[in-house]
């Protein structure tokens, strides 16, 4: 039930991107940018010098900062470590009991580090609106398109972005600002997303439309 090894693998290229049936443009004014569980625990499994993680981490570090000098809201998720079996339900029966409350487990990697204005929502399930505010802090603040960022792309990165679409939050997810257990499932989350829910885009993509 733990969580598996990671090979190394590249992220997608442009090349790679499946064509997304939704044309939706993005729009700095109405975008937020979700950084998706870059918790120590999550990102331990893969190689730690090489791909995908080192060159995930730069690309949403350049969004980030650019998000950030635009701005455009910053929210994070991270998920609290030794959770109440009722916090934690059915995860449980497929990931066992998950992080220990240690800042080895529970700390963002240190590259990602929130800034004050920044936004960190306590996680509970693969869904980042699932028991969070994130739907109410993004309507507050005039907020319908939601950048989504991180770990794993076919479990959390996807649940969020269908739910976002489910509350009429167009969803944009960035191929080469996620990364997975392997290449072959990253490229399924990202095929759901383009036929389902969203738009695939990437980072440079979205850096010309935040730094315009």
């Amino acid at each position: 039930m733990a969580l598996p090894t990671i090979p190394a693998y590249a992220l997608p290229t442009t090349a790679d991107l499946p064509t997304s049936r939704a044309t939706w443009t993005p729009e700095p004014a109405r975008m937020a940018l979700l950084i998706h569980d870059m918790q120590s625990y999550f990102c331990a499994p893969f190689p730690q010098d090489s791909a995908p993680l080192q060159p995930l981490i730069a690309n949403i570090a350049r969004l980030a900062q650019a998000a950030r000098a635009a701005g455009v809201p910053v929210f994070y998720t991270a998920q609290h470590g030794n959770q109440l079996p009722a916090d934690r339900g059915l995860q449980r029966d497929l990931w066992g009991p998950g992080m220990s409350r240690d800042a080895a487990h529970e700390a963002i990697l240190p590259a990602l580090a929130p800034q004050p204005d920044d936004i960190v929502l306590h996680k509970h399930r693969y869904s980042a609106f699932q028991r969070s505010n994130l739907d109410h802090l993004m309507r507050a603040r005039g907020r319908d398109q939601l950048v989504v960022t991180g770990i794993y792309a076919h479990i959390g990165c996807l649940a969020t972005a269908s739910e976002a679409f489910q509350r009429d939050i167009e969803p944009f997810a960035v191929a080469d600002a996620q990364a997975d257990f392997n290449r072959p499932r990253h490229d399924m989350a990202m095929s759901m997303v383009a036929a389902t829910c969203g738009v695939v885009t990437q980072t440079d993509t979205l850096l010309a439309t935040l730094t315009a």
